[in-house]
C-alpha cells in the first residue's frame, strides 16, 4: 500500500490521534456501513467496547467523545471543536444520538459505550474496538472491529488497513537504504524523491506544494492559540497552560533576548514555547497536525518554526522541503516499525518525530541525504526504551514537556550530522529495527496504560 506525506500529516483535534482521531475515524466508518448495507433506518441501538490501551486511558483521551462524533458522522479534520462540549452535553441530556445526522437513536453512556480495562486487548493491536448493532428485537444486525494503530491510521477486523491504495511510486522505499539509492541514481534530494512519489498521486506539483502549505498554516494557527489561551489544562490534574506566560517573557526581552549581549542559546526557548503551545492545544482538544501523532504533534511545528524564525533564507519552498523530507523518514517508521504509542511505547512517537524533524532540518541547512539520515538516525538512537506513561492517561505530563526536550534534541542532532560527512557507525534502519525489538520486548504497562512509569509514582493532585 503507498503512503502519502498527506496521510502521514493529518488535520485532527487532540488530545490523541490513536485515542481520538483513530476511533472517530472508526466510528463514522461503522455508521457508513450501515448505511450503505442498508440497515441504518432498522438500528435500535449501538454498543461500543474500546479495548487494550484504549479501554485503559481512552476516558483521558476523549475516546467515549470521539466515538459518538464519529457516529454522528463528525470527521476530526472539519469537527467544529468549539461546538464538541455542547454536542456531548446534549447527547448526555437527552439520552439520544443521531447517527449520520440522519437517524436517530437511545444512547445510554455506561450501558452502551464501555472502556474494557480487564479482558486482554484485540488480537491484531493493543487499540481495538468492537461496535455492534442491534435491532429493536435485540438482534444483531452488523457489528465490526477497528484498530486504531497510531497517527490515526484504522484498520479493520482483519488487520486490513481501511484506505487501500495501489498507486504505483516513481521511487518506491521502505528503509532508508532503499531511499538513498534514489537519491544517489537521479541526484535528488530526499524532499525530490517524495515530490516525484506524490506527484503519482494525481497530485501537480502546485497542488502538492498548496497542500502542504495548509498543514503549515494549521501548524502556525495553533502555535498562535496555545501563545493566547492562558489557564489551566481540562482533565483534572490542573495542569497550568506554560506557553502564554512564556510568550509574555519572551516578546517583553529586547529582539528575545538575541540582541547583542544576549544569550545565545535563547532561540532554544523559542523553540521551547512552540512546543509547548502545540501540544497544550493538544491537550486541551484543539486543531493540531499528526506529525506523526498527536501525542509528538509538537515537534515538526517547533523545529519548522525555528527554521521559519532563526534561519536566513527561510521561505515557502523550504517549509514544503522540510514536510515533505520528514514525511519520507515518517514512512519509514510506518513499514519498519511503529508510530503507536500503545504499541511500542513513546519511542515511537516522540523519538520518530525527532528524528523526522532532524532529518527535515538537516537538508534544509544544505546536508546531503547521507547526512539527512545520519541526523535522523541520531534523533531516534536517543529516544530508544521511551516509555508511554501518561499520568491520569491524560496526555500532559510528561507528554507536553517531552515534546519541547525532543524538539530542541533534533536541531542538536542536525547540528552533530552536518558537522560530519554523513558516514557513521548506527544506520537509521538498524536504529528503527532496534526501536521495534525494544517496543515488543517491552512491558505493556509502559505503552500507554497508565499503570507503569510516572503513571503510578507521581500521586495525582
Amino acid at each position: 500500500m503507498a503512503i502519502s506525506v498527506f496521510d502521514l500529516f493529518k488535520v485532527g483535534i487532540g488530545p490523541s490521534s490513536s485515542h481520538t482521531v483513530g476511533p472517530m475515524t472508526a466510528a463514522r466508518l461503522f455508521a457508513l456501513g450501515l448505511r450503505s448495507d442498508g440497515l441504518l433506518s432498522d438500528v435500535a441501538r449501538i454498543r461500543i467496547t474500546l479495548y487494550g490501551s484504549l479501554g485503559l486511558t481512552g476516558k483521558g483521551h476523549g475516546s467515549d467523545k470521539a466515538v459518538l462524533l464519529g457516529l454522528e458522522g463528525s470527521l476530526p479534520a472539519t469537527v467544529d471543536v468549539d461546538t464538541i462540549p455542547e454536542r456531548i452535553d446534549a447527547i448526555a441530556a437527552t439520552g439520544a444520538l443521531c447517527v449520520l445526522g440522519e437517524h436517530k437513536i437511545p444512547f445510554n453512556g455506561p450501558a452502551d459505550l464501555e472502556f474494557n480495562r480487564k479482558k486482554s486487548p484485540l488480537a491484531e493491536h493493543p487499540n481495538g474496538m468492537r461496535f455492534t448493532a442491534y435491532d429493536a428485537a435485540g438482534q444483531p444486525l452488523r457489528e465490526r472491529v477497528y484498530y486504531s494503530v497510531g497517527g490515526g491510521f484504522v484498520k479493520d477486523e482483519h488487520g486490513t488497513g481501511i484506505k487501500q491504495d495501489d498507486t504505483v511510486v516513481p521511487y518506491p522505499f521502505r528503509t532508508g537504504a532503499e531511499l538513498l539509492v534514489h537519491t544517489n541514481a537521479t541526484g535528488l534530494p530526499i524532499s525530490g524523491v517524495m515530490l516525484a512519489n506524490e506527484r503519482a498521486f494525481g497530485r501537480s506539483t502546485a497542488e502538492v506544494k498548496a497542500g502542504l502549505a495548509d498543514l503549515w498554516r494549521v501548524m502556525q494557527e495553533c502555535v498562535a492559540l496555545g501563545c493566547e489561551a492562558d489557564g489551566m489544562l481540562p482533565g483534572g490534574l490542573k495542569v497550568q497552560r506554560r506557553a502564554p506566560r512564556l510568550y509574555r517573557q519572551l516578546t517583553c526581552e529586547p529582539d528575545g533576548g538575541l540582541a547583542g549581549g544576549g544569550d545565545p542559546l535563547k532561540a532554544m526557548d523559542w523553540v521551547t514555547l512552540y512546543a509547548l503551545a502545540v501540544n497544550e492545544e493538544n491537550a486541551a482538544g484543539g486543531r493540531v497536525v499528526t506529525a506523526p501523532t498527536n501525542g509528538a504533534a509538537g515537534i515538526i511545528p517547533a523545529v519548522l518554526h525555528y527554521y521559519d524564525r532563526f534561519i536566513p533564507g527561510a521561505s515557502a519552498e523550504g517549509v514544503a522541503k522540510f514536510l515533505l523530507t520528514a514525511g519520507a523518514i515518517g514512512m519509514l517508521f510506518k513499514e519498519g516499525a511503529s508510530i503507536s504509542g500503545a504499541e511500542v511505547g513513546c519511542q515511537g512517537e516522540v523519538g520518530s518525530a525527532c528524528s523526522m524533524a532532524a532529518g527535515a532540518l538537516t537538508e534544509l541547512l544544505g546536508g546531503t541525504p547521507e547526512q539527512v539520515e545520519n541526523a535522523s538516525e541520531v534523533g531516534i538512537e536517543h529516544h530508544l526504551g521511551l516509555t508511554c506513561d501518561p499520568i491520569g492517561g491524560l496526555v500532559q505530563v510528561p507528554c507536553i514537556e517531552r515534546n519541547a526536550v525532543a524538539s530542541i534534541t533534533a536541531i542538536n542532532a542536525a547540528r552533530i550530522a552536518l558537522r560530519g560527512d554523513g558516514r557513521h557507525f548506527v544506520s537509521l534502519d538498524k536504529a528503527i529495527k532496534t526501536m521495534r525489538a525494544t517496543g515488543l520486548d517491552m512491558h505493556h504497562k509502559y505503552k500507554e496504560t497508565s499503570r507503569g512509569g510516572l503513571a503510578v509514582n507521581v500521586i495525582e493532585c
